[in-house]
């Protein structure tokens, strides 16, 4: 078989590749390890909130620029962070243009709104997928690559990539339990990072992967990483994730995960370890938090600390699905107390340090003043509160992971990088399983989204233009 462009993984990021070049004239496939019309992953499951780096996609370049390097911090490459920001516009105009529906949220009078695809999921716990804006847009772009004489190829699993001198050539695959080879002139990895691989959450997250939740689809293995770095690819960028703060329960209860979180109720509240103590940022928001709690030397050791009035407010906080009253009626239960020191006892941490971080705590936002914190605590986007109205509750948590950062080092084009330095000819990475946008002290996050629709395109763009 012979194509001029194989998409590696049938998420959004391999679609959108695919697609762009179809469109300009390339015979293209994508290869897809699910076997079902609609596969499950991770971009099916998307809630549809495109951002980069936390700020709306339409902002202006300079402004998603200076907010990559500043949330990545030394993770990112600035020539790939200025190609993201700049493109990012035109990615929406691109969407647009095939017929992809969005509605518009937290618009301001002189800013733009983030996009969320349309139409948006619902507002419940559990799973909620079908007929939303990522499988609306994954259905749409499969249709479109069938229109220019492309195709998804289901069942199909890449084992390796075809490299000759400096140029990768094509990638060999296994189809019904059959080899195949595929030559192409371009291949495009975008099999969604490695959340889904114990072995490799093990190697660069946590050394206890099983007490970790995999919040995204089964075949995000890692393996495209794999197969580039055995193919010449520099890889790096690694040590953090995208995630969310769990109800420890999720670990074995699919209605609590991918919603509700508690990274709302998080940020006015405090996280302490099973020492009683803060370990992590509050005011730095969910995805920090939940590296935080990874990075524990048990990532189920971990307590969300809040009192009733914070409890009641948490509703009014969270931009998704609210862990009041969802959390309760899905299976998670709230350890409450009427005092500190029997809450202490209930989730067994010690109960002078409990008393003594909530004090600190409670003194500290009294005074508005955080310095000097053994553990800092920045400004966030909600204001802390008093742990003080009765009762008491915990809640025993657990970190979830989306996507994992850090893979395959890409130069502004999307093409991989040889540990010499110069491109992989032939040889792409777009979407989850990329380094040089990402990670850093704050666990900065551009974007599953925006990386899969502006690095899609512009790999496609460049790929094709290189077609003879």
């Amino acid at each position: 078989m012979r194509v001029d462009l194989v998409s590696i993984g049938g998420g959004l990021s391999g679609l959108v590749a695919a697609c762009r070049a179809a469109e300009l004239g390339a015979k293209v496939t994508v290869l897809e390890q699910g076997i079902e019309d609609r596969y499950r992953c991770s971009s099916r499951y998307t809630t549809g909130v495109i951002n980069v780096m936390g700020k709306a996609i339409l902002a202006e370049p300079d402004l998603l620029y200076e907010a990559i390097l500043k949330g990545s911090g030394a993770n990112a490459d600035p020539a790939l962070a200025r190609a993201v920001a700049d493109n990012a516009r035109r990615a929406i105009d691109w969407l647009h243009g095939i017929g992809t529906r969005f509605v518009q949220r937290g618009l301001q009078q002189d800013q733009p709104g983030q996009q969320v695809l349309a139409p948006p999921r619902r507002l419940q716990p559990g799973l909620d997928w079908e007929g939303r804006g990522g499988d609306v847009l994954m259905r749409n772009l499969e249709a479109r690559i069938a229109n220019h004489g492309g195709s998804v190829l289901r069942g199909a699993q890449a084992r390796s990539l075809v490299v000759q001198g400096n140029s990768c050539t094509g990638v060999d695959i296994v189809k019904d339990g059959q080899s195949q080879r595929i030559d192409a002139a371009v291949v495009v990895i975008a099999d969604g990072g490695f959340p889904a691989n114990p072995a490799m959450i093990t190697q660069y997250i946590t050394p206890r992967a099983d007490r970790v939740l995999c919040r995204a689809g089964s075949g995000a293995r890692g393996d495209g990483i794999h197969m580039a770095a055995e193919a010449g690819a520099e890889i790096g960028g690694f040590g953090a994730f995208y995630g969310h703060i769990h109800h420890r329960n999720a670990m074995t209860n699919g209605q609590l995960w991918p919603y509700p979180h508690l990274d709302a109720a998080a940020e006015i509240g405090i996280l302490v370890g099973p020492d009683g103590k803060r370990f992590t940022d509050e005011g730095l928001g969910g995805v920090c938090m939940a590296n935080g709690i990874a990075h524990l030397p048990d990532p189920l050791s971990a307590h969300l600390i809040i009192d009733e009035a914070m409890w009641r407010i948490e509703p009014k906080l969270s931009t998704t699905v609210p862990a009041n009253p969802s959390m309760i009626s899905a299976g998670g239960e709230l350890v409450s107390a009427g005092d500190l020191a029997t809450l202490a006892m209930r989730i067994g941490v010690p109960e002078a340090t409990l008393a003594a971080t909530v004090h600190q705590h409670n003194d500290a936002v009294e005074h508005r003043n955080f310095a000097g914190f053994a553990v800092p605590r920045s400004p966030g986007k909600h204001t802390p509160m008093r742990i003080a109205v009765p009762p008491f509750h915990a809640v025993p948590l657990c970190a979830g992971i989306t996507g994992t950062m850090g893979g395959v080092v890409i130069d502004a084009h999307a093409q991989a990088r040889t540990r010499s330095g110069g491109p992989l000819k032939g040889l792409y990475t777009v979407g989850t399983p990329v380094a040089g946008l990402e990670g850093g002290p704050r666990a900065g996050y551009v974007g599953g989204l925006s990386k899969a629709f502006i690095l899609g395109l512009i790999a496609a763009e460049h790929a094709a233009a290189g077609l003879d």
